[in-house]
Parts: C-alpha cells; structure tokens; sequence
C-alpha cells in the first residue's frame, strides 16, 4: 500500500526543499525524495564550496597586496588539502542541518531515486508513494564534450575532490563557471588556459562591457586564451601530461589536468516522465508557464530542470511562491522572472541586474541611453596591480528608466543588492541622480554618472 502525501518535492536541492518547507509550514504533508546529499548543486559542489575556494583566492592575492600598503609579508602557498578538509566538514555540517531541519519540520526525507508510475504515484526502491502535487527539482550535472578521450578531463563537481591545485590546467569553455573557476585556479599559482570554440562563448548572454572589461582583466593577469578552438580529442601522453587535439589538426601540450566549463544538463532522464504525460524539450528541460505549471495538472517543475535563469534564489524564491498558491489560497502567486540580480564570483568580480545594452536596443530600439564609467578603484591607487572598474545603466524613454545595471570591479558583488531593489520598484536616472553619493566609494559612481 503507498503512502500518501499532499506534496512530494523531487530533489533536495534549493527548489525542492524550498517548496516542501514553505508547504509544511501551511501545514500540508510533504516529503522531499534526494538520493545523494541534502542541499542539492548550491551546497555540495556549487555556490557554497566555490565562494570557500574564491575567498581563499582572494586571501592569497591580498597578501601581495598588504605588501603594497606597507606590511611586511610574504605570500605563502596555499595549502590545498587542508583547505578541502576544512571545506567538506563545513559542508557536511549543511547536510547534517538539514536532516534535522526536515524531521524538525514534519517533512519525510525518501532516500533514493523516483521514478514516476502515472500522474500520481512515484516509485522510490520498490516503495510507492501518492501525492496530490509533485514538484520536480532534480536539478542538473557538468556537460562533457562526446570526444575520444573526454573522460580524461574533469568538471565543475570534480573540482572539489581535488587535493592539489594542478600547475597547468586547460578549461574549455567560456561560460560563468569556467570564468569563476580560471579566476580561482589563477589567483592560487596555476597557469590557467581557456579554449573558446568562437568569442561569443566568453560570457554568453552577458552586456558587452561586462565581458569586454573581464577578458581584458584575465589576459592581464597572465590566463592565455586560445580562440576558434575546438576540442577533437585529447590524450595522454608518456609523460603523464595531456596533448588537446583540435578539430583544425593542431595540437596544444603540456597539461596537466583539463576541466570542461560547457553547460549543464537537467537530471531529468530517469524520472520516467512519459509514466506521468510530462512533456520535455529535445535537452531535457521542462517547460514551465508563469505558474512552475508543467502542462499535467499538478505536477509542477523548478529550478535547473526548467532551463530558466539557473540561480539558487530564483529555485527557492519560485518554491516558495509555487507553495504560497498551493497551500495558502494566494492563487495569483509566482515568481516574475525580471530584473532578477545575479553575481559572477570572477577576478574582478560581476554583478548584474535587468537587461543588456544589446537585449534593450533590440527591444526598445532609439528609446534606450546608456551611461558608462570605467576607472580604477581607490584600494588599487596603492597597489602595482592596478584592476579595472566599470559601470554601466541602460535606460529607456524620456524618463529614462532603468532597466539595466551592469558592475565589474571590486565590490561588484556586494553592491548590486541594494540597486536591484531600486531597478525593481522602477528607478530612473533621475532617482538615481538625486540619490546623495557615499564618498570615497566605487558604488558613489552609480548616483553620479553623466
């Protein structure tokens, strides 16, 4: 005999475990169904230990730069290893929160795989559960290039089983996490090459002078680029380094380690969807409407898996909103996927808000005007390393709204919050203007541009 639920959340990622906390709360039967550890991509192999790993980068670097300032230190190297150790207890800590986070809230955890039956039944080793809702979270995994000699690489979940930072490493692909990782890998000592199949695979999707600023950036700072590369094969050689193949015939050697950075897949292949009438695109993805509806009543779908705006708060702010509709009679509630902030954890860091200059001219055409400012941070006037800053609003009509807000520089990460909540409630340029600056500071540049 099954057992039954109001809602099961499969995947216990940020989108699964956000849907079944917000609907336990309402007091609604929920379970979530994770076969591996709780937290999902965010907390085992993705935000969490990265920020770990981009906070130790930014450690090492400051080091030279104290010397700059006056202080007598030498940089030392890091120690990988126990920096790892230290990492993975602080993650495990997570996991272990939440198992008792789950009991403590009503919410069964089901360990293992699901394999929808029909619309309302999954089966879970043998063990079948019902449910009246189904929210299919299962999240997504690092893509490999179908090349002889693929497996010989590693990917963005493999970099954290590392024990050692590899003196030479190719990372092939241009996207947010092979930008964030290259940063990573540069600022600890490894020689860093990054091989683009063409330059519009360098920060896809981005506004031109996010990705025009970091790749000047990067090359500055000694990571070489390799363009109108394609990866036909790699092998390795007797000497226990790697030789990439290209598909033009060439050959680039000597190293030791290859990370692939192009794309994720959503992990949806083994949930025997057709059981259940839910309709996939030809990647795997789950279209979804405004609501998280797929098109089966009451199965509903966030996070990776949709294929839509891949961000931790965007798959728990949708869960939540997705159970506030469920179980709090709040029937138009659902997430608005514009003007959503997000962060690129690079060397200098991004942090961008609403549309690009590009994606505002093809929609608004004559009606948009940027304002742009490019200097160089007050903290680098005492540094030999001096990193660029720059700034962009995007704005549209006579009051000139602003319906984008680019930043690469030091602090770009920190900054952007605040202005996402303005560029939400509609600021203009204007608002902007007569807001008064914070001095000395790289935000005050935001409330002054001309």
């Amino acid at each position: 005999m099954s057992k039954h639920f109001d809602i099961i959340a499969i995947g216990g990622g940020s989108g699964g475990l956000s849907v079944a906390e917000r609907a336990a709360r309402y007091g609604a039967r929920a379970a979530v169904v994770e076969a591996k550890e709780l937290g999902g991509t965010c907390v085992n192999v993705g935000c969490v230990p990265k920020k770990v790993m981009w906070n130790a980068a930014n450690l090492g670097q400051a080091m030279g730069f104290a010397r700059d300032y006056g202080y007598q230190v030498e940089p030392g190297e890091l120690d990988w290893g126990r920096l790892k150790v230290k990492r993975d207890n602080h993650i495990a800590g997570i996991n272990e929160w939440y198992e008792t986070y789950l009991a403590d809230s009503n919410i069964e955890h089901i360990n293992g795989l699901a394999r929808f039956v029909d619309r309302h039944t999954i089966e879970v080793d043998g063990e079948r559960y019902t449910a009246d809702h189904f929210a299919i979270a299962p999240g997504g995994r690092p893509m490999v290039l179908d090349v002889p000699g693929a497996d010989i690489g590693i990917t963005s979940d493999d970099f954290f089983e590392l024990e050692a930072c590899p003196g030479r490493i190719a990372i092939v692909g241009g996207g947010y996490i092979g930008v964030e990782l290259a940063g990573i890998f540069h600022a600890v000592g490894c020689e860093v090459n990054i091989l683009l199949r063409a330059d519009e695979d360098f920060l896809p999707g981005f506004d031109s002078t996010l990705r025009e600023t970091l790749m000047a950036e990067m090359v500055k700072s000694g990571i070489s680029f390799h363009g109108n590369t394609s990866v036909a094969t790699i092998e390795r050689q007797d000497d226990g380094m790697l030789r990439i193949t290209t598909s033009q015939g060439q050959h680039i050697d000597g190293f030791e380690q290859l990370l692939w950075a192009v794309g994720r897949r959503p992990n949806t292949e083994d949930l025997n969807l057709e059981a259940a009438g839910v309709k996939t695109d030809e990647r795997g993805f789950i279209p979804t409407d405004d609501f998280q509806n797929t098109n089966v009543d009451g199965i509903y779908a966030l996070g990776d898996a949709t294929g839509r705006t891949p961000l931790t708060p965007v798959a728990i702010a949708a869960g939540r909103r997705l159970a506030d509709r469920l179980f709090d009679g709040r029937t138009d509630r659902h997430l608005v996927y514009e003007n959503i902030p997000s962060v690129v954890f690079s060397h200098p860091p991004i942090g961008t808000v609403g549309l690009t200059e590009e994606d505002a001219r093809r929609i608004h055409g004559d009606a948009v005007k940027t304002y742009t400012t490019h200097f160089t941070p007050m903290f680098y006037a005492f540094t030999r390393h001096r990193e660029a800053t720059a700034m962009k609003l995007v704005t549209v009509g006579a009051r000139e709204k602003i319906v984008g807000c680019h930043v690469i520089g030091l602090g770009a990460d920190e900054m952007l919050q605040g202005f996402a909540v303005a560029i939400r409630m509609g600021a203009t340029k204007q608002d902007f203007d007569d807001t008064v600056a914070i001095h000395p500071t790289s935000a005050e540049e935001l409330v002054t541009m001309k």
